[in-house]
């Protein structure tokens, strides 16, 4: 039987965005916070690339979602489906709940049917992703089994989360290769929709030193258009050239295109000039910009920064600010977003590039004393270890 019920401020997803707010609002005083996610698994998304490479264990990614909610959170286990900006949320289980403040954060949808033939074949035994917790550990055992062949790598247009990971398992998997002996055997062809390696120039060219060492086949201002996975075939645009060409594959790693999820582009809140439809607010003060009691972050937000956990880590204190604002009966907004976010690209089994910017691809090193323009060794430590920790004992708990 369906039900209604009112929070003061109710936060659409609980992935790092959604905790991470809902932790700093209960530092500061908020005590009436919802929290809809249907979920019963929460996971740190970034370590699933290491999973594929074989530098971790994938339980080391999850935790149970009701260890991660901030003590005296409500947390409402339904899946959203309806938004009315005027002032409700409805759920799948038919509920109503209405809200004075609203914070969306549902995350990010993988189309995998976007790309004829990917849907099927993704399931097929030469085709994986580490962008699935349950295909993470599968990306490994085809790496780990190639000793020769074709093995591409793609990565889709348009925003994804964690942009750098399409790179870092095709480095990781070389690595791999080259210490096995084997990568003299194996071609590897890198799929970029980008004209260069990374938008960030200096970053770029020391990616550009990456490939070169492993002698990785760049095609840039391309995409992969089809898989055939039973003739294991793929086909790639060149959208520079206006061309097409089939490559076969011994091993394919793929990155599905991305986008809002699809009841979230039926709402109102959806930007009407971008179909992806992630929910349109202002880049720094992180609220709809037409609705000025509902804020956005994280993936299914339309700022236009690197979808990545160290954007949400800076967004979160600005949407908590300007809410408590709201809440205050303030008229301004106190806390501003510039566009920060990090990439860390793992370069090798042992090293890390940590390419930090902003919204004008100013460089902003978290470490200015060291040379973060280079992949360096003491940066995998951060990767691997320090980042979790982090994430599990900081950034989940309002800390930082």
């Amino acid at each position: 039987m369906a039900s209604t019920a009112h929070h003061q401020v109710l936060i659409v997803g609980g992935g790092s965005a959604g905790v991470s707010v809902a932790a700093r609002l209960r530092r500061a005083g908020v005590r009436d916070i919802g929290i809809v996610e249907p979920a019963t698994t929460h996971y740190y998304q970034p370590l699933w690339t290491l999973v594929g490479g074989g530098r971790a264990p994938v339980k080391e990614s999850a935790r149970p979602e009701h260890s991660v909610v901030p003590k005296g959170v409500t947390w409402i286990q339904e899946r959203v489906e309806d938004i009315d900006p005027e002032g409700t949320v409805t759920t799948d289980r038919g509920n109503r709940i209405s809200y004075d403040r609203l914070v969306v954060c549902p995350g990010i949808q993988l189309d995998w049917d976007r790309v004829p033939g990917l849907a099927d074949g993704i399931h097929t035994p030469h085709i994986s992703s580490v962008y699935r917790p349950d295909l993470a550990p599968k990306t490994w055992e085809l790496i780990r089994g190639l000793r020769s062949g074709t093995a591409v790598f793609t990565m889709p247009a348009g925003p994804i989360k964690c942009g750098g990971a399409p790179q870092k398992i095709a480095y990781l998997a070389a690595d791999y290769w080259r210490e096995q002996g084997v990568l003299p055997d194996i071609r590897i062809v890198l799929v970029l929709p980008t004209p260069t390696m990374f938008g960030v120039p200096v970053f770029a060219t020391e990616l550009e030193r990456v490939v070169a060492r492993y002698g990785i086949e760049v095609r840039h201002s391309s995409e992969l258009v089809e898989v055939d996975p039973d003739g294991r075939r793929v086909t790639i645009a060149d959208h520079a050239a206006h061309t097409k060409d089939s490559i076969d594959f011994d091993l394919l790693h793929v990155v599905p295109p991305q986008s809002a999820p699809d009841w979230l582009k039926a709402t109102p809140l959806a930007d009407p000039a971008n179909p992806a439809g992630y929910v349109e607010i202002d880049k720094h003060t992180m609220r709809h910009v037409h609705y000025p009691h509902i804020f956005a972050l994280g993936d299914a937000g339309s700022s236009p920064n690197s979808k990545t956990g160290a954007a949400i880590r800076k967004q979160a204190p600005v949407v908590a600010q300007n809410v408590i604002a709201g809440l205050k009966g303030s008229a301004g907004l106190p806390a501003s977003y510039d566009g920060y976010s990090s990439c860390p690209i793992v370069t090798s089994r042992h090293k890390m590039l940590l390419a930090e910017f902003d919204y004008e691809g100013t460089p902003r090193p978290s470490f200015p004393v060291i040379d973060a323009t280079r992949e360096r060794r003491d940066m995998w430590y951060l990767k691997r270890y320090g980042l979790p920790y982090l994430y599990w004992n900081l950034m989940l708990r309002g800390r930082v």
